[in-house]
């Protein structure tokens, strides 16, 4: 079941970010994309509080147990601070995936 909402939550096309609530890490994560003029539907933020069997599924598929967890695209990027050391390419790398108006 696990697996079934992660995968359906990734697209080629957008942004997926899976946060905990009260995190501030994922807070951050979510406030770095919040200067994007995003497309509708193309950033995804989903709320994984209490189910530490989408945590689980996300550190086999992704090796990362800490939250956020980023995929930009279909490619999971890493964490905050993976985030954060691409920030200087993410404006090029959405519009690459056509996430951006």
């Amino acid at each position: 079941m696990a697996d079934k909402l992660v995968e359906s939550k990734i697209r080629c096309d957008k942004v997926t970010l899976f946060i905990e609530r009260g995190c501030h890490y994922c807070r951050n994560a979510e406030e770095m994309f919040k200067q994007y003029n995003f497309v509708p539907g193309a950033l995804e933020v989903v709320d994984i509080t209490q189910r530490m069997d989408v945590q689980d599924y996300l550190q086999r598929r992704t090796g990362h147990r800490t939250l956020p967890v980023v995929f930009i695209g279909r490619c999971c990027i890493g964490g905050l601070s993976d985030l954060q050391n691409v920030d200087c390419k993410l404006p090029r790398i959405l519009q690459q995936i056509g996430a951006l108006r």
